[in-house]
């Protein structure tokens, strides 16, 4: 199965991320909030229970969560970005930042990559064949429109954090020091993590990406997990086939002119 036309493909490598619509069905997406506004101590039909702008909450693996991210359409795409067996097949799905309507600052959209692995002081880093992460994935989980606290993205900004992190070697950097390199990214276009439920956004691990606040009426969810490699990625090949992923450090190395 093929899920990714050589256009979808290469807008990956240079934008950095594909947005896919339709990827689960709308009944699984209520199937997941029911779930999770079950913990969340809030009641859906009353706003004035929706007292935090943000409340995180991670670990799902019930059915609907094992289904989104296991659907044939995600695997296929999975192969052809990651490479066939270089991936793991999710369990679940994540961390899910739950985001209200509110005037109050949530605390944690600042612009950043996500790290991937934990350094031997105990800080969560990145390197630059991304240990530990071979995508960042978007699941929406509801509606979210342009009021809706969707992700800020800089297009293109996952080629500018290679050249930043080569130098840190294997050990490579903290994401906190990392974040404080990310000048060049800033004349990056933007775009937005926008959709109908059941979109998901496959995303290259250096993409620059932030939250925002919700300035709309109804509760974001959406999901944001890594997937995981099976086989570390490679940045010098002697049969030159490099997985979309790998072609985007390359090019951000400018290994690949």
């Amino acid at each position: 199965m093929t899920a990714l036309d050589d256009s979808q493909v290469r807008r990956f490598v240079e934008d950095g991320f594909l947005r896919l619509d339709q990827v689960f069905p709308r009944e699984i997406a209520q199937q997941g909030r029911e779930v999770l506004w079950r913990d969340l101590g809030c009641d859906p039909n009353d706003p004035a229970t929706w007292t935090k702008p943000v409340i995180r909450l991670g670990g799902y693996a019930q059915e609907p969560f094992r289904r989104a991210v296991n659907m044939p359409l995600l695997h296929a795409a999975f192969d052809q970005l990651v490479g066939e067996g270089n991936w793991k097949p999710g369990q679940g799905l994540g961390t899910f930042p739950v985001r209200f309507p509110s005037t109050e600052d949530p605390g944690d959209a600042g612009w950043h990559a996500d790290a991937s692995f934990a350094g031997e002081d105990g800080s969560w880093r990145l390197n630059v064949t991304s240990k530990g992460r071979a995508l960042l994935m978007l699941f929406l989980f509801s509606d979210v429109g342009e009021d809706d606290a969707p992700t800020r993205i800089r297009v293109g900004s996952h080629l500018d954090v290679p050249r930043v992190l080569e130098p840190a070697g294997e050990q490579g950097m903290s994401f906190l020091e990392l974040a404080a390199h990310l000048g060049p990214t800033e004349a990056r276009p933007l775009a937005f993590a926008t959709g109908a439920a059941g979109t998901v956004y496959l995303c290259h691990p250096f993409l620059i990406h932030a939250a925002q606040p919700h300035r709309g009426r109804t509760p974001r969810f959406l999901a944001q997990p890594p997937l995981y490699p099976a086989r570390p990625y490679q940045l010098h090949r002697d049969d030159g086939r490099y997985s979309p992923v790998e072609q985007a450090i390359r090019l951000g190395l400018e290994l690949a002119r």
